[in-house]
């Protein structure tokens, strides 16, 4: 079976027992509730990276980022005869109060956002039906059980439905 890879930079914000969270409009996370972040460009430093992607998905900038750490997933769409080996570095971050949200671009036809808006949600509503590996992962950590050894999702399922964001 074919291994592609994958890396990303992403933002864990934890506010009030709230988790930013944006929803995907494509790929294997489609329709569901997945972390702010993604791919560097060339060039680009993993904060730099950061702090692009939060603020292309959520309006948002990141007015700090601190405790730095890699997790990994292995991926199986369901029907597929590949898997992807998803390797993410996480930040903790924190918003800059005093920058004015900025309004995102929730057309996915022009393909630079892949995110239909935020959402604050309880880190108790996140399950395996509605979150990406990468929510799962972050609230694991959250609860205090960080699944540090291989994590596999062998039938991993497309959502064709929408959620709600704002």
């Amino acid at each position: 079976m074919e291994i592609k890879r994958h890396f990303g930079v992403y933002a864990v914000c934890f506010e009030n027992g709230k988790l930013l969270r944006i929803e995907k409009t494509r790929g294997p996370y489609q329709h569901r509730y997945d972390l702010p972040g993604g791919s560097q460009q060339l060039g680009e430093e993993l904060t730099e990276t950061l702090t692009r992607e939060v603020l292309e998905e959520t309006g948002f900038t990141v007015g700090g980022y601190s405790n730095p750490r890699i997790y990994d997933v292995f991926v199986r769409e369901e029907l597929k005869n590949f898997m992807v080996h998803h390797v993410m570095a996480l930040y903790d971050v924190e918003m800059d109060e005093d920058a004015p949200q900025v309004t995102i671009s929730k057309a996915v036809s022009d393909g630079i956002n892949d995110s239909l808006g935020y959402i604050w949600m309880d880190i108790q509503e996140v399950t395996e039906e509605n979150a990406s590996p990468l929510v799962l992962k972050i609230k694991s950590e959250l609860l205090g059980f960080p699944e540090l050894d291989k994590t596999s999702y062998m039938n991993w399922k497309v959502n064709d439905e929408k959620r709600t964001c704002p």
